[in-house]
């Protein structure tokens, strides 16, 4: 697979049946690599690594009921009080990060009310803190890092 603006991570890679799968250490299961499979799996060691997060607070690829429509997130951090901390959007590295992709995850966050949002690609990242008022947005150079007891 391409080589991401992430650190390299030991994500284990196995084939089964001549189709390549990579582990998520959240959903504990193979999963069929794709392109967009492969960013996420990145953005969950990113958030675990780097950020530090513990695993227990996050979700990957869970259902929400939007309007009359049934979506799926890609990945959400919850803080320990059960709000949503950071939604996270993650496109294969050959689709571009522009206002439809702005568009998905703010429609996904109106459910969600999370405090930060974060879309890759792999290669971009842009992170984004909801204000408080949920009228606008600030871009952000970084993610927070998880800070305990918070």
């Amino acid at each position: 697979m391409e080589q991401l603006n992430f650190k390299r991570y030991p994500i284990p890679i196995k084939i089964k049946e001549n189709k390549r799968y990579i582990f998520d250490i959240i959903r504990k299961k193979d999963i069929l690599l794709t392109p967009e499979e492969w960013v996420r799996q990145h953005c969950i060691h990113f958030l675990i690594s780097e950020t530090k997060y513990p695993k227990s607070l996050i979700n990957v690829e869970k259902q929400i009921q939007l309007y009359d429509q049934v979506k799926r997130f890609d990945i959400a951090v919850f803080k320990p009080n059960g709000e949503v901390n950071i939604l996270i959007e993650c496109k294969a590295p050959d689709v571009s990060i522009n206002q439809s992709v702005f568009d998905q995850i703010a429609q996904y966050n109106l459910k969600m009310n999370s405090t930060f949002l974060m879309v890759s690609n792999g290669v971009k990242h842009v992170y984004c803190h909801i204000n408080n008022d949920r009228t606008g947005y600030q871009f952000l150079k970084d993610l927070p890092s998880y800070i305990p007891n918070q």
